[in-house]
């Protein structure tokens, strides 16, 4: 199963057109999560001791972890998420911190070791922007730094295409390439 992670806003989302063209050429089972039409809990102390209790008794199969459940059985993962204020949208934020279940998406070896044990082994990160990405560290680097440290999946790809709306731009151009990239990785 394809886990398709969508954190695009906007219905003519220039991110969610490359996120489609990428997901066309897989052949399995989609599933998307778009996280627009999610009202995550508010992350107060009695959702923390609520969801602590569950873990604590190996309760994973509770509602609350039905979106960990799913990241962590599927085979490749596609978020499409548009750059924003030098990031992603928040929405993505709060879905990592309602799927970092301890005995679900990682665990802790007998050395206190941090250990992935999602099922995927690739994640493809989507994203496009009206300027330059000229930073990916809080963006596709802090999503890559919690595939490969927390979920265990090492082969992350990012797809992006920039300069989107800077005057004189040509579009159709910059996506073209964008495509181009996905269809290579194929």
């Amino acid at each position: 199963m394809l886990l398709y992670v969508n954190a695009c806003v906007r219905k003519d989302s220039r991110t969610k057109l490359l996120a489609d063209y990428l997901i066309s050429h897989f052949d399995e089972e989609i599933s998307e999560i778009r996280l627009g039409d999610i009202q995550f809990p508010v992350t107060d102390e009695e959702f923390l001791r609520k969801r602590e209790h569950l873990i604590a008794n190996r309760r994973v199969d509770d509602e609350m972890f039905k979106y960990a459940r799913l990241f962590a059985e599927a085979d490749a993962i596609v978020i499409a998420a548009p750059f924003w204020d030098l990031s992603f949208p928040s929405s993505l934020k709060h879905f990592f911190e309602n799927i970092n279940v301890i005995g679900l998406t990682f665990e802790y070896n007998e050395k206190g070791i941090l250990v992935g044990i999602c099922k995927a082994n690739k994640l493809y990160y989507v994203t496009t922007a009206g300027g330059t990405i000229f930073n990916e560290e809080y963006g596709f680097g802090y999503v890559k730094a919690l595939a490969q440290s927390f979920y265990g999946i090492n082969d992350c790809k990012l797809i992006k295409a920039e300069n989107l709306d800077i005057f004189g731009s040509d579009v159709t151009a910059i996506l073209s390439v964008a495509k181009a990239e996905i269809d290579s990785l194929f």
